[in-house]
C-alpha cells in the first residue's frame, strides 16, 4: 500500500493532534478515555517506567525486550506516541526512555503504516514532537533507533545509571532478538494477554502460555497488522522515496533533521 492523498478530515484530525498532544493537562485525560488499557498505556500513580517517542522508533521492541528481561511485570507507560507523556514524566521525575529514529527511516515507515498522512504533516509533526521536549531532553535518556535494536542492554545499562533503577539488562542475543520479533509480529493480533505484558498487568509466564494458542494462528496474520518488517511494506516505502525528494519539501525536512540532530547531541 502506498500513501494516498489524505481526506480533509483526515487530514485536520491529525494536525490537531499534533497540536494537543503537546499539552499534559490537554491531552492526557483524553487519552485515559481513549486507551482504558491494556495498550496503549498512559502514565499514572503505579507507572515505574516510561517508553516512548515518535511513531515507528522501535517502541515496541523497546517494551517487549524490557520486559522480557525481567523478573518481574514492569509498569510501564508506552505507545502513546505523544510528547504529552514525556513530559508529564519528566516533570514528575518519573525513569524516562526517549526513542527517536531519523526523520527519513521514522516518516517513510508511518506513511506505509498510515497512507492517509500527507508526508508534509508528518514533517511538521516530527519537528513539534521532538522541538517541544527539547528543554526537557536532559531529564530523560535518549535511545536511538540503531542502538535500541542493535544494543539495547547498552540503553538499559544508561537507563538504570540515570535513574538509579535496577532494571535487568536485555542480552542482544540472536534468540532474545528472536523472541522480541516474535512478539511484534503477533501483536497484531492484539491479545489481551501480550497487551497486558507490555504494561505489566501480565506475568512472563501468562505470556508464554498464550503464545501457544498464537502459534497455530499467526500464518493467518496479515502482513499490515504485522508490525515488522516485510516485502510488500519495504516495496511501498521504496514508492515514497521519490516523493521524499521533492524539492519543495527542503525545508520541511531540514527542520526535522536539525530537531533531530539537536535531540542526540544533547
Amino acid at each position: 500500500m502506498v500513501a494516498t492523498a489524505p481526506t480533509p478530515y483526515r487530514r485536520a484530525r491529525h494536525l490537531v493532534r499534533t497540536q494537543v498532544s503537546k499539552y499534559p493537562a490537554l491531552y492526557l485525560p483524553f487519552a485515559r478515555r481513549k486507551y482504558p488499557g491494556p495498550s496503549p498505556e498512559v502514565i499514572g500513580p503505579d507507572t515505574e517506567l516510561v517508553i516512548d517517542g515518535y511513531t515507528r522508533s522501535a517502541t515496541t521492541f523497546a517494551v517487549y525486550a524490557l520486559q522480557l528481561a525481567q523478573d518481574r511485570p514492569v509498569r510501564m507507560a508506552h505507545h502513546l506516541h505523544a510528547p504529552a507523556q514525556l513530559i508529564a514524566a519528566a516533570r514528575a521525575g518519573v525513569p524516562t526512555l526517549a526513542l527517536i529514529r531519523e526523520p527519513r527511516g521514522a516518516i517513510l515507515s508511518q506513511l506505509v503504516r498510515e497512507p492517509d498522512v500527507a508526508m508534509r504533516d508528518a514533517l511538521v509533526a516530527y519537528t513539534r514532537f521532538y522541538g517541544c521536549l527539547l528543554r526537557y531532553r536532559d531529564r530523560f535518556v535518549v535511545g536511538g533507533f540503531d542502538e535500541v535494536t542493535g544494543d539495547f542492554g547498552a540503553v538499559v545499562r544508561r537507563l538504570n545509571a540515570r535513574f538509579g533503577t535496577s532494571f535487568a539488562e536485555f542480552a542482544h542475543t540472536d534468540e532474545a532478538v528472536r523472541e522480541c520479533f516474535e512478539l511484534v509480529r503477533y501483536r497484531g493480533t492484539l491479545s489481551g494477554t501480550l497487551l497486558g505484558f507490555e504494561s505489566g498487568t501480565v506475568t512472563v509466564a501468562e505470556l508464554h502460555r498464550e503464545r501457544a494458542s498464537q502459534a497455530r494462528t499467526a500464518g493467518a496474520l496479515d502482513t499490515r497488522e504485522a508490525w515488522v518488517p516485510s516485502l510488500d511494506r519495504q516495496r511501498a516505502k521504496d514508492e515514497l522515496k521519490a516523493r521524499w525528494q521533492r524539492p519543495r519539501l527542503a525545508r520541511l525536512k531540514a527542520r526535522a533533521e536539525h530537531v533531530y540532530q539537536q535531540f542526540m547531541a544533547r
